[in-house]
């Protein structure tokens, strides 16, 4: 197995082969906006504690969850506006047209989300996932699931950028681990950009945000 440590901050690109690209983008937003963003969406959204299956019996899931679509006119159902500078920033940065994005709030180390990849039918084919942290730093494990078995492990740091290709939620699996360290609370913002029908039927499954 290989295992890789986090890159110096003026790296970026993690993996670029047949198997996807992955880019991390350390200072994004700048801090003060990053702390700004982070203030405003943790008093602004209406998170919500989910509960799901996981061996034969119903579980909270460890994080709180929220979903906006993008782009809607409606005003009860209109993002926050630090989702909408958040949207602009990204879509400048890709260029690419995401219509969905979900989040994430991590209260503490206990907080997490299991190694998993995105459900295809769930994403338009070819465009990417694009993940904005806000608040502390949590660590990403990136692992690929056929040989050579690359891990990554990646700090994501409150104003960071993670984009990872379509072709990515393939060949990888990416989790938050729990963690026993002292963590303060993070927030993030996964961009999405899900076809017509999934839209319309309201969004993601519940909790797979990153």
């Amino acid at each position: 197995m290989h295992q890789l440590a986090l890159f110096d901050a003026g790296e970026s690109v993690l993996v670029e082969d047949e198997r996807g690209r992955i880019e991390y983008v350390p200072h994004f937003v700048p801090p003060s906006l990053a702390q700004a963003w982070f203030v405003e969406l943790r008093s602004a959204v209406g998170w919500e504690a989910g509960r799901r299956w996981m061996y034969d019996r119903e579980v909270d899931v460890p994080r709180l969850t929220a979903h906006f679509d993008l782009g809607q006119g409606e005003p009860d159902g209109r993002p926050p506006a630090a989702v909408r500078a958040a949207a602009g920033r990204v879509a400048t940065r890709t260029r690419v047209p995401f219509n969905s994005v979900g989040l994430n709030l991590y209260r503490d180390g206990r907080d997490s989300v299991a190694a998993h990849n995105d459900h295809l039918d769930e994403l338009a084919p070819g465009f990417p996932i694009a993940l904005v942290s806000l608040g502390a730093t949590r660590r990403m494990t990136i692992r690929a699931k056929e040989p050579p078995r690359r891990v990554l492990n990646v700090d994501l740091e409150g104003g960071s950028l993670l984009v990872m290709s379509y072709e990515t939620q393939q060949h990888y699996t990416h989790g938050v681990p729990k963690t026993a360290e002292r963590v303060g609370e993070r927030i993030s913002l996964a961009f999405r950009v899900r076809p017509a029908s999934v839209a319309s039927a309201g969004g993601a499954r519940n909790g797979r945000y990153r």
